[in-house]
């Protein structure tokens, strides 16, 4: 079964009948904002709502985590766990075509609305461990935006974080990327009193997660094992700042933030956080002491076949 919303296909084929997990009532009102506001609306919208879940499903500061990257339109892109699209717009258009795929119908509708203008979209609705099953394409990049933590969920095997990566790269074309994009378990704003971002504890993911099971962030260099142990890649790190979910700047191993520049600690907008001490001043010894990479506060990594 498919339906069309604008040039949008979405393919229900291996839509379970119900969603799985919800925000509750907030997404009708996401639903409402994507079916009666256009792009150039949008930050009028946020200012007016004044909601945690409208700023980050809506925010155009989103787009930046993959605006940069070399994506053109000979490129095919897979995007998992697309949700409400505040990726896939800008994936659309710089992509030759863009697959999404979600769990949630609620949410690729409302991703189909907000995105109803493209014509190189189609969402396929449904677990990504049977969506996978289907695909026949080869993908130049696929992206993982706040979704690798999850793939317990995804893959339930013994190591889902492993499994998940070699599954992925199956579906990577020659020379194909994929981008993963994930806090770091070990970042700065935990230490300063944020809570853990999926699970709203005091330093759950710190102290490696006692009470939590089926979401699991990492450090850079369990990041870097975990991909090690996948397959034979070549594997760069990037450190967007404050975060991958608000990336103002995104740094590299060649290009590492100077003292005085990191000054931007806000976090966890949708919750109560503790100041413990001054982030910017730490970073500062963070950058003289060359720590920066292991206490960022997110990863972008991308992941490519030495063999490509």
């Amino acid at each position: 079964m498919q339906e069309k919303i604008g040039n949008v296909t979405l393919d229900y084929e291996f839509y379970p009948g119900r969603d799985l997990y919800s925000d509750g009532p907030v997404e009708e009102e996401l639903l409402e904002i994507a079916k009666n506001y256009r792009e150039e609306d949008l930050n009028q919208v946020i200012a007016r709502r004044n909601s945690w879940p409208v700023l980050y499903h809506f925010s155009h500061i989103r787009q930046n985590i993959v605006e940069w990257l070399p994506i053109t339109k000979k490129d095919k892109v897979l995007e998992i766990g697309s949700g409400c699209g505040p990726i896939t717009g800008v994936l659309a258009k710089k992509a030759g075509s863009v697959t999404c795929n979600d769990l949630s119908k609620m949410r690729s509708t409302i991703n189909a609305y907000r995105n109803r203008d493209c014509d190189n979209v189609k969402i396929m609705v449904g677990n990504f461990q049977d969506v996978e099953s289907s695909l026949t394409e080869v993908y130049d990049y696929i992206t993982l935006i706040g979704v690798f933590e999850y793939s317990q969920g995804y893959i339930g095997t013994e190591q889902p974080y492993v499994e998940m990566i070699r599954r992925i790269a199956r579906h990577l074309a020659p020379g194909g990327r994929l981008v993963i994009a994930i806090e770091n378990r070990l970042g700065l704003k935990y230490w300063a009193g944020c809570t853990e971002d999926h699970v709203g504890k005091y330093f759950e993911g710190l102290e490696n997660y006692p009470e939590t099971k089926g979401v699991r962030t990492f450090s850079r260099k369990e990041l870097s094992d975990i991909i090690a142990q996948a397959g034979d890649f070549k594997t760069t790190f990037y450190y967007p700042y404050p975060d991958y979910k608000f990336p103002l700047t995104i740094y590299s191993d060649k290009r590492l933030p100077k003292k005085g520049e990191l000054k931007d600690d806000f976090c966890n907008f949708d919750r109560a956080r503790l100041h413990l001490f001054d982030e910017g001043k730490v970073y500062d010894s963070l950058t003289d002491a060359d720590l920066f990479q292991e206490f960022s506060n997110s990863f972008l990594v991308l992941v490519e076949r030495k063999d490509s």
